[in-house]
């Protein structure tokens, strides 16, 4: 049986925004493949006009400057393996996971739980009772979904329709 590392969860720093950018670039991957092939072409080329990189890059970015995200990081020594964003929608005593990428070098090790565990425990410390995060439903998110489903949040059905004009 293989060891778990030691994670230790810290806050986001600037001087993290490279790896973090990177990293979550190379989890997301495998995931922007199948929703190339699930989504319908127009509306995958109407999101990602100038490729789902640049655009992950982009949001990633905001997502670490904006302030009403607070963002930790999962370090393994000095290693950046994965962080976590987390919004605070106090009108419905609710916290949201808005976002949260794990490297794939530590993938399936604990990580991406530490980080889940670490911000569910945050949302409690801030008085909240509704814990909340959003994913896809197709192939490329299913580790997500067994994750969140793992950290025992329950799917709530949501349908939307795109189509072509």
């Amino acid at each position: 049986m293989t060891e778990q590392p030691e994670i230790r969860i810290a806050p986001f720093e600037p001087h993290h925004l490279g790896v973090v950018v990177t990293l979550s670039i190379r989890a997301w991957t495998p995931v922007f493949a199948s929703l190339a092939t699930a989504m319908p072409r127009p509306v995958f080329r109407a999101f990602y006009p100038n490729g789902w990189e640049a655009r992950q890059k982009a949001e990633v970015e905001a997502v670490c400057h904006d302030p009403d995200t607070a963002v930790w990081v999962a370090l393994i020594g000095e290693t950046v393996a994965g962080y976590v964003g987390i919004k605070i929608h106090a009108e419905d005593a609710m916290g949201e996971i808005y976002i949260i990428a794990v490297d794939p070098g530590h993938q399936r090790r604990g990580v991406g739980a530490a980080l889940t565990a670490f911000a569910l425990d945050r949302m409690r410390q801030e008085g909240l009772s509704i814990a909340m995060v959003e994913t896809g439903s197709d192939e490329g998110h299913a580790p997500a979904r067994r994750a969140y489903e793992s950290a025992g949040f329950t799917l709530w059905p949501v349908a939307r329709y795109f189509r072509e004009l």
